[in-house]
């Protein structure tokens, strides 16, 4: 039994899991903290560059300092001002950086190089720390990894979002003080122009654009064939762009700059975070200032093109000139046939074509004239009170696809492949630093070469952009500034609104009106019958 009862707890023995430590024979290092650094200047003076530099060099100094950091990036936003993130671009690459997990912690001087308004900071800041990306602010002491940081940075955005505004104020007050005393003439010089110690002088190269628009004008050429003839000539407008519109040719025909004069304050900023600027109805005063700088053509040719212009009816850049507002803007959805007026026993109506010549060709009912100006009321309401995000999401996704398009450029890929091996050898510039491999004063003199470089392939890279840019987005943003110069209601039909709005009216039914905006957007409206 003895015998029996020990072989028994053997075999026990042998069931249990024997379990044999294996000691390591290499330690991994730890995990290093990847950095990033955001750096701005909201200018681009000199002196603002050179901050702008120091900032930079002081990160790739700091992050390669220190044995448990490792540099991801130094993203930097120079020339621009801060009130919001749309122009920053290299802020927009650091958000997207983190949210693809590249980086554990942001650097940055202070609040007010991060953000100058509230809402955006800590849309910015909470959105990084669900990421796991924690900020930190130099000037201020400020984590946002803590949620004590996080109620600071409140405090913080909110008083730098102040001191913006009052910045603005003041800038506003100054301008509003030197235009009154005729001192104050243009931030930016318009075409044909450049400006030389704040003042006016003319640019003889593109002069000679500017008189040969008055010149074609006055001869009884079309803005329109004007506009295709500078194109075809091969002259850039101001933004670069290879291709001249009918309303960039309207801008200068009735500009009254061209003459020697200034009209200031057509156009105003709102007073409060984001910025916005509006056109001057009368929300603002206006300064006129005569023999304000060099004329590029005489007052008596500008007066003459004035004149024309009147004549003609060229009043906006797309309001029609025909007798009537519908004449050429309505077309049949049946038959493809543009649709013409006709009076009934004291009654508007427009009818088409096709239809009125022989019913059994087209069945398209005739419509009538009051009822088409009321389903455009109904549009423009629409429009007005709730078409700006569609328009605004039309551009963004318009922009995506560009974006999309563009990246696969042969252009657009080299220049990337150029960003990513300067971005290499920075870093690896900087990992050389921390090792002291590298002379300081060697160092120095490299990254400030090889920051110069990568800020000149960047600058290309947005030139590219700008000059791909769809001809669709600038039309929709056409849009929403006319919607925003427009007025909240419409009691009557108004015949500029319309002609700068709508391209046509394609009739669907005796019931549905389909409204092709400037921009190829279409918008049905219902047609609500006039009781008698």
């Amino acid at each position: 039994m003895k015998k029996e009862a020990q072989a028994q707890g053997n075999l026990a023995l042998a069931d249990k899991p024997q379990v044999i430590t294996i000691a390591p024979t290499k330690q991994d290092s730890a995990v290093k903290l990847r950095v990033a650094a955001y750096a701005r200047v909201s200018s681009a003076s000199d002196d603002q560059l050179n901050s702008f530099a120091s900032q930079t060099q002081h990160y790739i100094s700091l992050i390669s300092s220190n044995e448990n950091w490792s540099l991801v990036d130094i993203y930097a936003d120079e020339g621009i001002t801060g009130t919001s993130v749309d122009k920053r671009e290299d802020f927009k690459r650091l958000l997207a950086d983190c949210r693809r997990g590249l980086v554990d912690r942001i650097l940055v001087k202070s609040i007010s190089r991060f953000a100058r308004n509230t809402t955006e900071c800590l849309e910015a800041i909470r959105e990084l720390k669900a990421l796991g990306v924690g900020v930190h602010f130099e000037k201020e002491n400020i984590d946002t990894a803590t949620m004590s940081g996080e109620m600071m940075t409140t405090l913080f955005a909110s008083f730098a979002q102040a001191e913006s505004e009052s910045i603005s104020s003041n800038m506003r007050w100054s301008y509003q003080k030197r235009m009154q005393r005729g001192e104050f003439i243009t931030c930016s010089a318009p075409f044909g122009y450049h400006l030389h110690n704040g003042m006016l002088e003319i640019d003889e190269a593109e002069a000679t654009v500017i008189r040969l628009i008055f010149d074609r004008y006055l001869s009884g050429i079309s803005m329109a064939d004007i506009a295709d003839e500078i194109t075809q000539l091969g002259f850039p407008t101001r933004a670069g762009m290879p291709y001249w519109q009918y309303s960039t040719v309207y801008y200068i025909l009735q500009n009254e700059r061209y003459a020697g004069h200034a009209l200031l304050q057509k156009f105003y900023a709102t007073d409060t975070l984001p910025f916005q600027k509006k056109r001057n109805h009368g929300q603002r005063d206006k300064y006129y200032i005569s023999n304000s700088h060099p004329p590029i053509v005489s007052q008596e040719i500008f007066d003459t093109a004035q004149t024309l212009l009147r004549s003609r009816g060229d009043k906006s850049p797309h309001t029609p000139r025909t007798k009537y507002a519908f004449t050429l803007a309505i077309q049949c959805g049946d038959c493809g046939t543009y649709f013409k007026r006709k009076v009934s026993r004291g009654t508007t109506y427009w009818v088409c074509r096709k239809h009125h010549t022989n019913s059994s060709d087209c069945k398209m009912p005739p419509i009538e004239q009051a009822n088409i100006e009321k389903a455009f009321l109904r549009l423009y309401y629409n429009l007005k009170h709730h078409g700006t995000p569609i328009l605004a999401g039309m551009i963004t996704s318009l922009q995506a696809i560009r974006n999309r398009q563009l990246l696969w450029s042969p252009d657009i890929i080299e220049l990337n492949n150029q960003i990513s091996q300067l971005s290499s050898q920075n870093q690896m510039l900087a990992t050389l630093k921390q090792q002291g491999l590298i002379d300081p004063d060697l160092f120095i003199s490299q990254s400030n070469e090889l920051t110069q470089q990568l800020r000149a392939v960047k600058l290309e890279k947005e030139r590219l952009l700008a000059a791909n840019s769809d001809n669709t987005i600038t039309q929709t943003q056409e849009l929403m500034d006319i919607l925003d110069a427009g007025p909240d209601f419409l009691d009557t039909f108004n015949t500029e609104l319309f002609g700068e709005l709508v391209d046509r009216i394609i009739v669907d039914s005796n019931e549905q009106l389909r409204f092709r905006l400037k921009n190829g957007l279409e918008l049905t409206e219902t047609i609500e019958r006039t009781i008698r």
